[in-house]
């Protein structure tokens, strides 16, 4: 697993155990919006630190405050994206896409050629940027869209 990776005055690096209290509320941040809106919205940020003992975490960090994080989970013959979070005082500036794009290279690293996720019918916006980045729906059931990508080396 790669250390830290430098990205205008942005660390995205893999969290660690400490860094569980300040994921759960950055993710609790970037859900807000939706909290509103989406009656059988999961509590998305339980788990931060089982999350980050037994899968693959990563957090962005700026000024020593985590603004993002991103959780992978290694599937049987593909990474599951479980969670992708940017604070939305950041958001807007391309972080989501930097760290999807870091995904995909970590999957890829690993030897896996397909990557899935699940969002919500109602998080729209988020499914219009994972098409416009080459994920496809392959499954909807009730208020859950499944997506996948299918990852090449090059």
């Amino acid at each position: 697993m790669a250390t830290f990776v430098a990205i205008q005055n942005l660390i995205i690096r893999p969290a660690q155990a400490a860094d569980a209290k300040a994921l759960a509320a950055c993710i609790d941040a970037a859900y807000a919006k939706y909290a509103g809106r989406i009656s059988d919205l999961p509590a998305v940020s339980d788990g931060c630190a089982e999350d980050i003992a037994d899968n693959q975490v990563w957090v962005a960090v700026h000024s020593d405050k985590i603004i993002a994080g991103l959780v992978l989970v290694a599937g049987d013959g593909f990474v599951k994206l479980a969670n992708l979070a940017v604070h939305p005082d950041h958001g807007g500036k391309g972080l989501g896409r930097k760290l999807i794009a870091l995904s995909e290279h970590e999957a890829i690293r690993q030897g896996f050629s397909e990557m899935r996720l699940n969002t919500h019918v109602d998080m729209s916006e988020n499914v219009r940027l994972y098409q416009q980045l080459g994920w496809a729906e392959f499954c909807r059931s009730g208020n859950t869209i499944s997506m996948s990508k299918h990852l090449t080396n090059g």
